[in-house]
C-alpha cells in the first residue's frame, strides 16, 4: 500500500457531490466528513464543496472551516429535480476556474457526473463514487430516471476511477460497461451512549422499542415496516415496545403521510438525527430493521453492526454481501414475514445476545474507517502520480 506519511505526499483534494458538512442528511455527508477529518489528519488539504441555495449563497461566506476540512459554498436552486444537476455544474465550474487548484478530486454519487469533463480543463483527475442504481427509485418520474442512466455513462467518460461500495454494484458495472471499478466499502465506528436525555425526550426505554433509520421513501420500505410492527404487536407480541422511525425525505409529503397514517400511538417519528442524539438511539435499541431495497452498502446497516444491534434485514443481495449471516432475513418485501421475525427477535433474548456479538466482529474486521481511508489516500495518490 502506497504510504502518504512514507512518501511526504501532501494533496490537495476536492471533494464534491455531497449536501455538505456537518452531516445533517444521509450516508455520503457522513462519508464525506468521516473520509475529510482523517485524510485532514494525515496531512493533505481536503475541500468539500457543499450546497447553498443561490439566494443564501449571495449573502454566505464562499468558505469556512470545520475540523480542519475547508467547506467551499456553491449555488444551487433548491427543486427536488433541479437541486442535484445544479449543485454539480457550479462545484465543477468552481473548481475549473476558481482561484484554487487542486490536485485531485472525488466525486460522491453518478448523478453529478455530466460535468465533471469540467475537470479536465485544469487536469486534475476525478475518481466517482458512483453509489447504486438510483435511477430505479419511484420517486423519479422519466426525466430524472434519465438523468441518472445519463450519470451512469458520464462516469465512465469522464472518471479517472470508478468505485463501488459493494460488489453488487460492481457487478453492474462490469456488466453493462465492460470496467473494473475499484471496490471500497463504507465504514462504521461505534461510540455507544448510555440511555439519557434523547430517549427521555421522546419517552424511551432502553432495549424497548425497534429502531429504523432511512429517508422516507418508496424503496426504502418505511410503510412496510409500520404495518409490520402494528401487526406483531396486534398479535400481542410486541407488548410494551416502540417502533422509533429516524429519518425524513424532502419532496415526499404524499409517502410520509401515508406513513404516518399506517402508525399507531406506540409508533415514534424522530426526523433526522445525527450526532450525539443519533448514537445515543443507536446505542440503546433492542433490535434494528434494515428495510432498503435500492442501492449498494448502507450506512445505516454498517453502523447497526458496529454498534451491536441485532439486525432483521430485507432479503435482497446487497445485504446480503454486507451483513452475512451476522443477522436474520426476511423475504423480500414481505412485510408479514417481517412481523413474525419483529416477534422472534424481540422474544429471544439470547438470539439477540449472540446477533450482537456476531456483527460487531463482523463490523470490526471489514468496515474500520482508517481501512477505507487507507484504501482512498493509495487510489487518490495513484492518480495524481499518473
Amino acid at each position: 500500500m502506497v504510504s502518504s506519511q512514507k512518501l511526504n505526499i501532501k494533496l490537495s483534494i476536492a471533494l464534491l457531490g455531497t449536501r455538505g458538512l456537518p452531516a445533517a442528511y444521509g450516508g455520503f455527508e457522513t462519508f464525506a466528513h468521516e473520509l475529510a477529518t482523517r485524510l485532514t489528519e494525515r496531512g493533505h488539504e481536503v475541500t468539500v464543496f457543499q450546497r447553498h441555495s443561490w439566494r443564501l449563497r449571495l449573502r454566505a461566506r464562499s468558505e469556512a472551516v470545520l475540523d480542519g476540512i475547508l467547506r467551499r459554498s456553491t449555488a444551487t436552486v433548491m427543486h427536488k429535480y433541479a437541486e442535484t444537476p445544479l449543485s454539480s455544474l457550479s462545484s465543477f465550474l468552481d473548481l475549473a476556474f476558481g482561484r484554487k487548484r487542486f490536485d485531485v478530486a472525488l466525486l460522491c454519487n453518478a448523478a453529478n457526473s455530466p460535468f465533471a469533463f469540467l475537470a479536465g480543463l485544469r487536469s486534475v483527475p476525478v475518481a466517482i463514487n458512483v453509489d447504486g442504481v438510483e435511477r430505479k427509485r419511484s420517486k423519479w418520474n422519466g426525466a430524472g430516471k434519465l438523468w441518472y442512466r445519463l450519470g451512469e455513462q458520464t462516469s465512465v467518460w469522464f472518471a479517472a476511477a470508478i468505485i463501488a461500495d459493494a460488489q453488487v454494484i460492481a457487478e453492474y458495472y462490469r456488466e453493462n460497461f465492460k470496467l473494473e471499478p475499484t471496490v471500497i466499502t463504507y465504514g462504521a465506528h461505534a461510540m455507544p451512549i448510555a440511555a439519557g436525555p434523547v430517549l427521555q425526550r421522546f419517552n424511551l426505554s432502553a432495549a424497548r422499542y425497534i429502531l429504523y433509520v432511512s429517508r422516507f421513501e418508496p424503496e426504502n420500505n418505511a410503510l412496510g415496516v409500520v404495518q409490520a410492527y402494528v401487526q406483531a404487536k396486534a398479535s400481542g407480541a410486541l407488548d410494551g415496545i416502540s417502533l422509533v422511525m429516524v429519518g425524513d425525505a424532502p419532496y415526499a409529503d404524499a409517502y410520509k403521510g401515508l406513513v404516518r397514517a399506517a402508525a399507531d400511538e406506540s409508533v415514534v417519528f424522530t426526523g433526522f438525527q445525527f450526532g450525539e442524539a443519533y448514537r445515543e438511539l443507536r446505542s440503546n435499541c433492542l433490535c434494528y430493521v434494515q428495510a432498503t431495497e435500492v442501492g449498494g452498502t448502507h450506512p445505516a446497516l454498517v453502523e447497526a453492526m458496529a454498534y451491536g444491534n441485532p439486525i432483521i434485514a430485507n432479503e435482497v443481495p446487497e445485504h446480503r454481501e454486507v451483513l452475512g449471516d451476522t443477522g436474520i432475513y426476511y423475504a423480500r418485501n414481505d412485510f408479514t414475514a417481517l412481523a413474525i421475525q419483529l416477534t422472534k427477535v424481540a422474544n429471544d433474548r439470547a438470539m439477540r445476545e449472540n446477533l450482537s456479538a456476531l456483527a460487531v466482529q463482523r463490523a470490526r474486521a471489514l468496515f474500520s474507517w482508517e481501512a477505507v481511508t487507507d484504501k482512498y489516500e493509495e487510489l487518490l495518490i495513484k492518480l495524481c502520480n499518473r
